[in-house]
């Protein structure tokens, strides 16, 4: 029977197995590299990078396996229950250290200045120049050094990482890669906040922030609706709009991505793929309708 030897007090003991967990969180991952999208695998790029990728190895068959209970991502923190050979899972704390306010405005602020690396984000895809963007501001998006990274868990294992906190690990990058405001509310802001924070420093000259870090907007003067409803309808004299030459997007399905995935969703296929491509033959089918290719189907005529 197969032993091992514990390395501080040379006693002998059984190696143990993990209990197994009913609805745990399991890896989309079943083999090899963790992470589809660039941000995902920069993760665990980063946190290998910290040489501790030995012991992250050790959390992949937990990941795999399903060994986390539960997960749950706030700003600058990471909880989450793992069950090992013990009847009560571990607990395991992963803190991040979170920018400042100031720091997301001046984020915010360089982002309007490459106004479709916003527009790739809201549509939940991480642009790649965004770490750029990080850096020209003195940041980082992702943990610049080990020390930005504080981690706990309850096991006995003396080891920092240990399993427990390396399955947490791998299942961060896979809920990055299904929403990576994830990563952003890791560091601090919310989906909400960012963007409230982006179209705040946005737009017209008159738009400023003021020294607490608060974005003060302007608003456009009030433009009454015209009291003839036909008319509203027909583009009359009394409607005024000029948006002037428009461009077709080649974002798809930019609602649903801006709503962002479920983080862990399990399913056999990409949750916003499939809506994507619902999404694009609907907009297929519209522009049809529009230019007067199709139409409603006509009535059969009645004998």
């Amino acid at each position: 029977m197969t032993r091992r030897q514990s390395y501080w007090n040379y006693q002998w003991y059984e190696p143990t197995h993990p209990r197994q967990v009913k609805g745990g969180i399991k890896a989309r991952s079943k083999r090899g590299a963790f992470a589809s999208k660039w941000w995902g695998r920069r993760w665990i790029q980063v946190l290998e990078s910290f040489n501790i990728g030995a012991r992250l190895s050790r959390g992949r068959s937990y990941a795999r396996r399903g060994q986390v209970a539960d997960l749950s991502i706030e700003k600058g923190e990471v909880r989450a229950r793992v069950q090992g050979s013990r009847s009560q899972p571990y607990r395991v704390v992963i803190k991040l250290k979170t920018l400042a306010k100031k720091d997301w405005i001046r984020v915010t602020a360089s982002l309007t200045e490459r106004p479709i690396l916003g527009a790739r984000l809201l549509a939940g895809e991480m642009p790649e120049d965004i770490e750029t963007v990080f850096q020209k501001t003195g940041l980082s998006l992702f943990p610049g050094k080990r020390g930005d990274l504080e981690t706990d868990c309850s096991c006995p294992d003396w080891s920092n990482p240990c399993k427990h906190i390396a399955a947490v690990y791998y299942l961060l990058a896979e809920a990055f890669d299904q929403d990576p405001f994830l990563l952003l509310k890791l560091r601090g802001i919310t989906r909400e906040q960012f963007i409230s924070l982006l179209s705040g420093v946005g737009g017209t000259e008159k738009q400023k922030i003021d020294t607490s870090g608060k974005p003060e907007c302007s608003s456009f003067p009030p433009q009454p609706l015209p009291t003839n409803g036909e008319a509203f309808w027909r583009g009359g004299e009394s409607v005024v709009f000029d948006a002037g030459p428009v461009e077709k997007s080649t974002l798809t399905a930019v609602l649903p991505r801006r709503l962002g995935a479920f983080p862990f969703w399990r399913g056999r296929e990409d949750f916003l793929e499939v809506i994507a491509a619902i999404y694009q033959k609907a907009t297929l089918v519209g522009e049809a309708v529009w230019e007067g290719e199709c139409g409603p189907a006509k009535p059969e005529s009645k004998s």
